[in-house]
């Protein structure tokens, strides 16, 4: 029987994870090369996959037999950044204060990062008669974008993984679908000339304008028409919001340029493609001909930021009856929320995915992060189940 692990190794593995101060802007390497090196000592086969600069890394555990079937368990190893946050300790130094470990990544989501760790440290590997795999990814923070990376080059490399589990912050209560997340960038260039000669130009702001207030229709149209399925999430209907917007010279010059960012959220079985394809019909249709009427050249181009995947509720798949059967899970019904994760990648990658790991999502990204030891020792008693089940 595999044996669970002591508190203290887990929450000594998540002192030195806080210690790489891993922002998303930064590089990853250092933790990665750590990471490396503690499980390959521990009879681990590894994969690297890059971003295009090579300064952020994905890596890619696997123990036990080169077959498919078995499970992954899957963390990003990226923070938000701390600027601008009053913290009350060091957030890049673990601090236990009031019963509670506080630091950058505590929560989101370096602790279950250190469970797995701790883990692999009492893990017999030839007694694994299903593969055990880690993930740890780069980039999840600015939109999910090195997991896919990762997970095809796993696949297409090695044994595929029946079963995932992704340990965002879910107070250890089982997670079974998640919206999409979809951001762009809209540039509309139009033609300088004097306020007082707007036909001798084109403005950008205005017709940024229109897009904008299209977008809002849009979001406005959705709550209105939400649908039962919304029930559970906070809120239960696809939002749409624009972030920032720039634009313009002077008030006396017609913009030749405007440019904003905007994002939409779709509720888990919406086609993610919908609010884009409506937003994009718009702009052929109505704004860019308006747009170039004093101004042939003048043009809109909306480029895509990040596309991160819904995760669906697959009763087919049976993930909820597999992942309660190990202690630490939560008892509540299985629920769905607003905030994605990479679970969407691997499910579409053909994995039947759960979310469910420790701390609150409520204190991920605000200052003074925390982690309860009480909850890594929920999913550290939840790895150690699925240990033994890889074991049987």
């Amino acid at each position: 029987m595999t044996r669970n692990p002591p508190i203290h190794s887990a929450i000594h593995h998540l002192q030195t994870l806080v210690g790489f101060p891993t922002v998303s802007a930064d590089s990853n390497l250092a933790l990665i090369d750590w990471v490396e090196g503690y499980v390959s000592e521990r009879g681990a086969r590894c994969r690297r996959t890059y971003d295009d600069s090579g300064q952020k890394a994905n890596l890619w555990v696997t123990f036990g037999p080169d077959e498919d079937g078995g499970v992954v368990w899957s963390g990003h190893t990226d923070v938000v950044p701390v600027t601008g946050q009053d913290w009350h300790s060091d957030p890049f130094i673990l601090t236990e204060r009031d019963g509670r470990l506080y630091g950058r990544g505590s929560c989101d989501m370096k602790g279950f990062l250190a469970v797995m760790l701790a883990a692999v440290a009492e893990l017999d590997v030839g007694k694994l008669k299903r593969p055990l795999h880690l993930a740890f990814s780069y980039d999840e923070e600015v939109g999910c974008l090195g997991v896919d990376r990762m997970v095809d080059d796993a696949i297409a490399n090695g044994p595929k993984p029946s079963w995932a589990v992704i340990g965002e912050p879910t107070m250890m209560e089982v997670v079974l679908a998640h919206k999409s997340i979809n951001v762009f960038n809209t540039r509309v260039t139009g033609r300088a000339a004097h306020s007082s000669l707007p036909h001798h130009g084109a403005s950008a702001i205005f017709a940024a304008a229109r897009i904008i207030e299209h977008l809002r229709q849009l979001g406005v149209n959705a709550r209105q028409q939400a649908a039962p399925e919304g029930e559970g999430l906070e809120p239960g209907w696809t939002t749409v919001q624009v972030g920032r917007i720039d634009g313009g010279t002077a008030v006396n010059i017609l913009p030749a340029l405007c440019e904003f960012m905007w994002e939409y959220r779709a509720l888990p079985s919406e086609d993610p493609d919908r609010i884009m394809k409506a937003v994009q019909a718009y702009i052929d249709a109505e704004v860019r001909p308006a747009l170039q009427e004093f101004a042939p050249e003048a043009n809109i181009h909306t480029a895509t930021i990040a596309r991160v995947p819904p995760l669906l509720a697959r009763p087919e798949h049976a993930v909820e009856p597999w992942i309660r059967q190990f202690p630490g899970v939560g008892t509540a019904p299985a629920g769905q929320v607003s905030f994605a994760t990479e679970g969407g990648s691997f499910q579409r990658a053909g994995m039947a995915t759960v979310v469910c790991g420790p701390g609150s999502i409520d204190v991920a990204h605000q200052p003074d992060e925390y982690v309860e030891p009480e909850q890594l020792q929920r999913s550290q008693s939840m790895l150690a189940g699925i240990i033994e089940w890889a074991s049987r």
